[in-house]
């Protein structure tokens, strides 16, 4: 397995500092091991992309001192690919329609605890009969498209985490409004990139057992992992904008630099190409840290 790596952000908003700082992560463990690095923009939920904020995004990495190699994939472009993996899963009886409303998933799931835990999808959906799908479809409900996980429990050695497992419950892949859901996009462009270590936020580890799930049904090949730990705010919830100036504009690239290389016990540098030759991935730390504002 290679050790390829990507950053792939949504471009819904600015990326700030606790983003940046995995950006830089990522970009720092495929660097170092002589891999590539890659840049994909998760589009599909075209509701929420606005316009312009993919190019702000990478020119923020550019100001890091980020590179990466060939094009940007963006999600939006990638229909095909994901048809093809739905009718793989499809064939193979994986699939199955559901016409539950979020409510009605919320009020079952809190009723059940079942193998894939608690607010997992109960199922409700996975054995209606032709007639019963009919109706529901009659009745003006479109449908999503979840897969027959079973509960299945998948697990994976984590370079920062150690072993995570996780219960897989029957995961959307294709919501009712048509739009390929993240987690069946995330898994088939990983493959497709030939991403062999993903580096990203240790707050989407729960996740990965439905994606190694996926990839597996797939029948494509396993990424490796590092979940990074995340940037708090003062508050002790994950940084967001709420928490006051914590993006590129209002910092400046240089100041968040050196916060982010502070942040990981790191020479405290101005381009992130300074800190390649200090870079230990077995020396990171392991906890969340605190924002309280960039160094002057």
């Amino acid at each position: 397995m290679s050790a390829d790596g990507r950053f792939a952000p949504s471009p819904t908003g600015t990326l700030h500092v606790g983003n940046l700082r995995t950006a830089v992560l990522a970009w720092l463990f495929a660097r170092t091991a002589g891999a590539r690095f890659l840049v994909r923009m998760e589009d599909l939920d075209a509701g929420r992309v606005r316009q312009g904020v993919a190019r702000e995004q990478l020119a923020d990495l550019a100001a890091l001192g980020l590179d990466w190699d060939g094009p940007v994939l963006a999600q939006s472009s990638r229909a095909s690919a994901y048809e093809e993996a739905l009718a793989a899963l499809t064939a193979r009886g994986l699939v199955y329609e559901c016409f539950c409303t979020r409510a009605e998933i919320r009020e079952s799931a809190s009723a059940a605890h079942g193998p894939a835990g608690e607010g997992a999808y109960p199922g409700t959906c996975r054995d209606l009969t032709a007639a019963e799908r009919a109706a529901r479809r009659a009745a003006g409900r479109p449908p999503a498209l979840r897969v027959r996980a079973g509960g299945a429990t998948v697990g994976f050695e984590d370079r920062l985490l150690g072993h995570v497992e996780g219960a897989v419950d029957d995961l959307v892949v294709r919501r009712n409004d048509g739009a390929f859901a993240y987690n069946l996009a995330v898994v088939v462009d990983d493959a497709a990139q030939a991403i062999g270590e993903v580096v990203r936020g240790a707050d989407l580890a729960s996740s990965t057992p439905r994606q190694l799930w996926l990839a597996d049904a797939l029948g494509l090949a396993r990424p490796r992992y590092a979940h990074v730990p995340l940037v708090l705010g003062a508050d002790g919830r994950r940084l967001a904008k709420r928490h006051g100036d914590v993006t590129l504009r209002e910092l400046g690239a240089a100041r968040a630099l050196r916060w982010i290389s502070r942040s990981l016990a790191l020479p405290e540098v101005a381009d992130a190409r300074e800190l390649l030759a200090a870079f230990d991935p077995d020396a990171l730390p392991r906890e969340p840290v605190v924002w309280t504002g960039a160094p002057d």
